[in-house]
């Protein structure tokens, strides 16, 4: 690590002031170029914290920056792993609030949720599928802390991963017997469809992103717990989302999930 801890302190809590007051700020490796990994998963950690502080609590983990679309819409080349609090969920047809948003996105993803216990090193594909209870489609709302939507790989780590809100809904579906490679998912847009994508987007598979996920945890001493909820990362870009908006994921075999922007 390249920074101190009142540093990384400092950092966390200058991410979560400007989420709390709705107000971007310069990607942090502008001001601290030195920051390696280790420091923007630290900031994180501390952020994290902060939110636990406040009475939320951990459900699961996302996956972000995992399909080549945003990976080219967001100009890296690595995915990037960040935390899910209840306080993000919302429900299935239910309301956003725009108010205290930057500038929010959506991005389709097809959500897993365990059954048992998913620990690294070592995960792969198969160990995913064999510990997943069920998969269902899922829209995670984003909202860069970042001016501009504009960030490099550590300065977003340490933003959590432009974590706001999700929803999930539709039909749960087992993972025995089918592709998710193959599942199709239309994202519509005031019911127009806005873009098209299937599982294989992910990384080639949906579940790739998960064991890449667990991997990562477990390097740091950590595991997905049995009943975390995981958003494997988004199938296509990003679309920016305002107040007014009706924003409706459709999976195939799965149903469809939606919010509405206000």
């Amino acid at each position: 690590m390249k920074l101190s801890n009142d540093l990384i302190e400092s950092l966390a809590r200058q991410l979560d002031d400007c989420a709390l007051q709705v107000q971007d700020t310069l990607k942090i490796t502008e001001a601290h170029p030195d920051m390696d990994w280790d420091d923007a998963y630290a900031i994180q950690d501390v952020l994290r914290a902060r939110h636990f502080a406040r009475g939320a609590r951990l459900i699961g983990y996302k996956a972000g920056l995992t399909s080549y679309a945003k990976m080219q819409q967001m100009g890296v080349d690595t995915p990037v792993f960040g935390f899910l609090l209840d306080i993000y969920s919302l429900p299935d047809g239910g309301q956003c609030q725009t108010g205290g948003l930057i500038h929010p996105k959506v991005e389709p993803e097809i959500a897993f949720v365990t059954k048992v216990e998913l620990k690294g090193p070592g995960c792969h594909i198969g160990s995913v599928l064999a510990a997943t209870d069920f998969v269902i489609p899922g829209i995670e709302v984003l909202d860069s802390r970042y001016r501009d939507f504009k960030f490099d790989l550590k300065s977003v780590i340490a933003d959590n991963t432009s974590a706001a809100y999700f929803v999930i809904g539709g039909q749960p579906l087992a993972v025995e017997g089918v592709d998710l490679r193959t599942l199709g998912i239309v994202l519509e847009k005031n019911g127009q469809p806005v873009s098209f994508g299937a599982g294989a987007a992910v990384l080639g598979h949906p579940a790739a992103a998960v064991a890449m996920l667990a991997n990562h945890l477990g390097a740091r001493g950590q595991s997905i717990p049995a009943g975390s909820l995981i958003l494997s990362g988004g199938i296509t870009e990003a679309v920016a989302v305002k107040a007014g908006d009706n924003v409706t994921l459709r999976v195939q075999g799965m149903g469809s999930t939606g919010l509405r922007f206000v």
